[in-house]
């Protein structure tokens, strides 16, 4: 009897999960379960060239209706799983229906992180991870209109940067030191910052936000608006819309409530498997081991997305693949590319590549000697150089990383 492989979510890596299994020979009925009414998309798009309206929806999708009707997909859309019954082998879904598995793939994917303050639920302040909460803040978009994006990380900076292309006002209030922080080295987050601030964009750094602030005199009664952002210090910024964008949340309750390990994230193997054998997990909701760093990480890439997906559908099929990919990260502001391979946590020593001057540079970061990471900014040579060294746990002499007349990969 072939078996039934489910799939829980309808992003980039249930889409590609679906996609691997029938290009791979798996010939059995195969069930995408997604919570949201549309075929799996892209999500980067959203805080970019969706956002800006230049992108049309169609081409957000991963794979259109056709596809999935030619390979007999089974899609369920628009109802959240609900439950897992393990010992049935089930999954309950909102509007009452139910599929049954032999394989089951978990790519919940992950949620936006709320904000906790007074205010927090003022019409007017805004999430950014879904095609809808897109929708809804293209609403806002008006020449002119003053928007405060909370929080400098990547969702923040593309969301001003777009802003900005659409003739909005954008204060970006970040509660650490500089933008990006948890990422990237301070010369990268000092360039971004200077780019951001050529394009008019205001950026207040150590700025915690204590509330959101809502107008004095309503319209309608019920229908209070954001008006201003109140910090630690007491000082207000005005606005006509927020944009929160202070990261996000693994969506692993569905995981946690079946009784599969969990640890701000879904516990997988180096195979995708979770506690259960049956059950996979791959994705922004999947904590996974790096072999090649030594560490669990929990990662929020569509690279990772999509190579991960792979590595579960083929453990699903019975072909044991190891998944350990050296990650790698993009960020498209203006016209510049940043693209950073590798992970640096616990680096001990960062060397410049490159003038920041020019637009295009890189920052390695080393750790006992061995290259482990290196963020480029339109240095598209550095970035496939890095692809090659990092795998290989290079050691190149800090010298030569230095000089942008060597190539990379020849460090």
């Amino acid at each position: 009897m072939l078996s039934h492989m489910v799939i829980v979510g309808g992003g980039q890596a249930g889409g590609q999960a679906v996609e691997t299994l029938r290009r791979r020979g798996h010939l059995g009925p195969v069930t995408l379960i997604g919570d949201e009414g549309l075929l799996p998309y892209q999500r980067p798009p959203l805080s970019k060239k969706f956002l800006a309206g230049t992108l049309a929806r169609d081409r957000l999708l991963i794979r259109h209706a056709e596809y999935y009707a030619e390979h007999s997909i089974e899609m369920s859309l628009g109802f959240a799983a609900t439950r897992i019954d393990r010992e049935r082998q089930r999954v309950e879904i909102a509007d009452g229906s139910h599929v049954d598995y032999d394989q089951l793939l978990l790519a919940t994917g992950s949620s936006a992180r709320l904000i906790k303050v007074p205010g927090a639920e003022l019409a007017g302040v805004h999430y950014l991870r879904s095609f809808a909460d897109v929708e809804r803040l293209r609403a806002e978009l008006v020449a002119g209109s003053r928007c405060v994006i909370v929080g400098g990380g990547y969702i923040g900076l593309e969301a001003a940067a777009t802003c900005r292309e659409l003739q909005i006002e954008v204060m970006v209030l970040d509660a650490a030191d500089r933008v990006m922080s948890r990422v990237v080295s301070p010369w990268v987050s000092q360039f971004y910052e200077a780019e951001h601030a050529k394009h008019g964009v205001q950026i207040r750094c150590n700025a915690k936000v204590s509330a959101f602030v809502p107008e004095a005199a309503p319209k309608y009664a019920g229908s209070a608006r954001v008006a201003a952002v109140r910090l630690d210090d007491g000082s207000e910024v005005r606005a006509d819309f927020v944009l929160v964008a202070i990261g996000v949340s693994p969506n692993d309750s569905l995981a946690r409530d079946a009784g599969l390990a969990c640890d701000a994230g879904i516990l997988v193997d180096e195979y995708c498997r979770t506690s259960d054998p049956r059950i996979f997990a791959a994705g922004d909701c999947a904590r996974h081991p790096s072999i090649h760093y030594g560490i669990r990480v929990l990662l929020e890439s569509v690279d990772n997305a999509f190579e991960q997906a792979q590595s579960a559908a083929l453990n699903m099929m019975g072909i044991a693949t190891v998944h350990d990919k050296v990650p790698w990260f993009w960020s498209d502001q203006y016209d510049l590319k940043m693209i950073i391979v590798g992970l640096a946590q616990g680096h001990d020593h960062a060397v410049l590549r490159g003038d920041p001057a020019t637009r295009s540079f890189s920052v390695c970061y080393l750790k006992e000697g061995e290259l482990i990471a290196v963020d480029t900014v339109n240095a598209a040579k550095d970035q496939l150089g890095a692809r090659k060294l990092i795998p290989a746990r290079a050691r190149p002499d800090p010298r030569n990383l230095a000089d942008p007349a060597i190539p990379l990969k020849d460090c």
